[in-house]
Parts: structure tokens; C-alpha cells; sequence
């Protein structure tokens, strides 16, 4: 994929390339200092490798398959070396299908697993990218400062109350829907978690109304979506009524900080 900047290579793009089959995503461009645009957009791609790196490992996907090089547009015979030293990496690590790889024997069963792990880690990008802005952003632009800051152990521990429990938690409502029900100890095996750590994510989702327990199945399932309230007013007539009462109205407009008089 050619961008104009790697500050617009989203955390998406990657996901997305590894759910339709890559077996890894190597991200290449200006060195730090040397943007074409005051952004510095290459520092938001520093950003979203290590980020990605993260998110990758707490799915189980080793974070060796994401990578960021600096390469120049003159650089024609580094960007080749690069390649080259990824690509024998990847064949190192093998293929990210685990069919070809599970040693289980089920390996049916572990590559529905990853693409469920993907999906759920897709579905949580546009959360991430509020976490980054709001708690995960280095401060200073430079790549020691970036290296020391998303390698801390203060920000694996943000990372994990921020996210990983919110990851955690779209990974067995994605389960729990394409397998129609699981209990706690099947749910356990499946995430690779303890059984209290499901305990903890049952309770907190059955309080939100997002699962509910089947005591004909013995499992639990996602609860269904409750169909959309009914209007107040079903009259036609009594519904234009409120309307025109609304609009004529010539009480003083209500205002807000941020957008003036209504």
C-alpha cells in the first residue's frame, strides 16, 4: 500500500492485512527529522508500531510480524535489504495460519480463534486511538523518547487497565456469538485466561446487559438486542401536533459552551 506519509498508515490497515492472510506488515519511510510535512508523521507511525506490537502480543500473534524500518526515497538498495531480512524472518517464524502450525490437532478450531482475535482487536481500534491521545503519547519527539516511554512499566500497566480489559472482553462476546453459548470453563480454555479472570468478565458484562446465562444450555450467550422503543405519540395527528407546538415555541433558546444560543 503506497501513502503519501507513514503517519497515515492506520493501526486498521495492519489488522486488516493480517486477517485477509499476510503473514506479517512491515511499515517504511522518512527518518525522524526528515518529514515532508510538519506533522511529522512518522512519528505517529512510531507510535502505532509499538502500540501494535502490543495489542498483537496480547492475542497471542508474535509482534516480530510488525515492523517499522526509516528508509529514503534514495535509498533503493536498503529498502531491498530490508525486505529481504523481513521476509526471512517470516519464513522463520512460519505462516500466521495456525491450521498449519497448531500442534493440538485442532487446528481448525485455532484458526477460527485468530480470526476472532483479529476481528475483536479491529472492532477496538477507534478506542485505541482515544486511549494514545489521551494517556499513551510520549513526550518528547524522538525515538529514544518513544522507545523509553512505550517500553515503561508504567504504560504497560495503563495499557492494560485501559485496553486489555476492554480487548479482553470483545475477543468472548465475538466467541460467544459465533459459537451460540459456552460456559465458564470452555470460555477460559478458548481465551487462554484463568477462570476467575472469566468470572470477572462475566459479571461485568452480564451487569451491562451484554451477555446472559441459558439455564436450558447451561452456558452463556450474547443477549439479545432489545427491539427499539415505541414512539409517544402514535396518532399522526397528535405526533404533528407536538411537532408544530415545538417549533412555534417562543421560549428563551437554551444555550451550550460550545455551539452558542440553539
Amino acid at each position: 500500500m503506497r501513502l503519501m506519509c507513514t503517519g497515515r498508515v492506520d493501526l486498521a490497515f495492519v489488522i486488516r492485512a493480517l486477517q485477509k492472510g499476510a503473514d506479517g506488515v512491515v511499515i517504511a519511510g522518512c527518518w525522524p527529522g526528515e518529514c515532508h510535512y510538519v506533522t511529522e508523521g512518522n512519528y505517529d507511525a512510531l507510535a502505532n508500531m509499538y502500540l501494535g506490537k502490543k495489542l498483537l502480543d496480547y492475542i497471542g500473534v508474535d509482534p516480530r510480524r510488525l515492523r517499522l524500518e526509516w528508509v529514503s526515497s534514495s535509498e533503493g538498495a536498503r529498502f531491498a535489504e530490508l525486505m529481504n531480512d523481513f521476509g526471512a524472518e517470516l519464513r522463520a517464524l512460519g505462516p500466521l495460519d495456525p491450521g498449519e502450525t497448531a500442534a493440538d490437532g485442532d487446528a481448525a478450531g485455532a484458526a477460527t480463534d485468530l480470526q476472532l482475535n483479529l476481528d475483536a482487536l479491529q472492532r477496538l481500534i477507534p478506542f485505541v486511538k482515544l486511549v494514545e491521545r489521551g494517556k499513551l503519547r510520549a513526550p518528547a519527539k524522538s525515538e529514544e523518547a518513544y522507545r523509553t516511554f512505550y517500553e515503561s512499566e508504567e504504560v504497560d500497566r495503563l495499557f492494560h487497565d485501559l485496553v486489555g480489559d476492554k480487548l479482553l472482553l470483545s475477543r468472548l462476546l465475538l466467541l460467544l456469538e459465533h459459537e451460540g453459548g459456552l460456559n465458564a470453563r470452555e470460555l477460559a480454555a478458548r481465551l487462554g485466561i484463568s477462570p476467575a479472570a472469566v468470572s470477572r468478565q462475566i459479571k461485568g458484562a452480564s451487569r451491562r446487559g451484554l451477555i446472559e446465562y441459558d439455564f436450558e444450555r447451561k452456558c452463556y450467550r450474547v443477549a439479545p438486542v432489545p427491539p427499539p422503543a415505541e414512539p409517544l405519540a402514535t396518532d399522526p395527528d397528535a405526533a404533528g401536533d407536538a411537532v408544530a407546538v415545538a417549533a412555534g415555541s417562543t421560549s428563551t433558546p437554551s444555550t451550550c459552551e460550545s455551539c452558542g444560543p440553539a
